[in-house]
């Protein structure tokens, strides 16, 4: 289903904001692959409610993957059960990057970096009780030091069907430069597909593939207010003005849709990252943050862009 030969673009999981409406739209104008925030494996065991609302899937995703989160195997494998019978996802990825500390303490995300074990005892948890077609792993060049070419050879063995690799350490967070040699020399280690990660967007993509030689690109916050970048990469040039309204508008629907009422406000911050650059920006802001209905909301939005 994922066509690795045709160098597919992937959505990265991006927490508050690759929901269900975000991932539909993406879907809709050239993103390949879409993924949902991350999932925390307790909290689908034990807040499984409100917690699967997140997992919902968009009629137009597909292939759809679902990330979780956790250090439990025990917890861990409930959690694949839970989505076993879940239709219409297509693959389970393990974080194995978040660098955030609450989740860094729980011995989860990029912590389990520095206990390769512990992580490949995880992978294969989930490989054996998945029903899914892709068990994946999202990881950093390392802890502190780089090295996701080592860890990455201990996935393949483990199971691992693709790895996408998230080109910093978890000391680097998100402001260090992106290391793309090392995501080069994570392909070079590994005989299954690898996904390049990190500061990835329509200007350098090209020049990422012919670096790392990798077999996917995941975008991540190079999304967040542009989600028409899938199409500019696809067709090799800039969005037009009116198909860039259009897509906002879509965004618009299918937040109504998926929130009702409340997605009016909800979609405030993404208006916040649409408006960024376009004059009268900071007046916009402003009547957007005291609109409660709807139909006013997408009439201030038609009127603006």
């Amino acid at each position: 289903m994922i066509d690795f030969s045709s160098k597919p673009l992937f959505l990265a999981p991006l927490a508050g904001f690759s929901d269900i409406a975000l991932r539909g739209v993406v879907k809709k104008f050239g993103c390949d692959v879409t993924t949902s925030e991350m999932i925390s494996s307790n909290a689908l065991v034990y807040e499984s409610s409100k917690t699967l609302a997140m997992i919902e899937k968009n009629t137009a995703e597909t292939p759809y993957i679902v990330q979780i989160a956790g250090s439990d195997k025990r917890i861990i494998e409930q959690a694949v059960l839970i989505l076993n019978d879940i239709e219409g996802i297509d693959g389970i990825d393990l974080n194995c990057g978040c660098p955030v500390p609450k989740v860094v303490k729980q011995n989860a995300g990029s912590a389990l970096l520095n206990d390769i074990n512990l992580l490949c005892g995880i992978l294969e948890t989930i490989k054996k009780t998945s029903k899914k077609r892709y068990t994946s792993v999202k990881i950093r060049l390392g802890f502190n030091q780089k090295t996701a070419h080592l860890i990455a050879r201990d996935l393949q063995n483990a199971g691992c069907d693709y790895i996408c690799v998230h080109g910093r350490t978890r000391a680097g967070g998100y402001s260090a430069k992106v290391d793309y040699d090392a995501i080069a020399k994570v392909k070079q280690s590994v005989n299954i597909p690898v996904i390049a990660n990190g500061d990835i967007n329509s200007k350098n993509i090209e020049e990422v593939f012919e670096q790392t030689s990798c077999d996917a690109a995941m975008i991540g916050r190079a999304v967040i207010g542009q989600p028409w970048i899938f199409y500019e990469i696809k067709n090799k040039k800039s969005i037009d003005p009116k198909l860039k309204k259009d897509i906002i508008i879509e965004h618009f629907d299918q937040m109504i849709k998926h929130y009702k009422d409340q997605g009016v406000a909800i979609f405030r911050k993404h208006l916040h990252e649409y408006s960024k650059g376009i004059n009268g920006a900071s007046s916009f802001r402003n009547d957007i943050n005291s609109i409660t209905n709807k139909d006013e909301m997408l009439q201030a939005i038609k009127a603006f862009f």
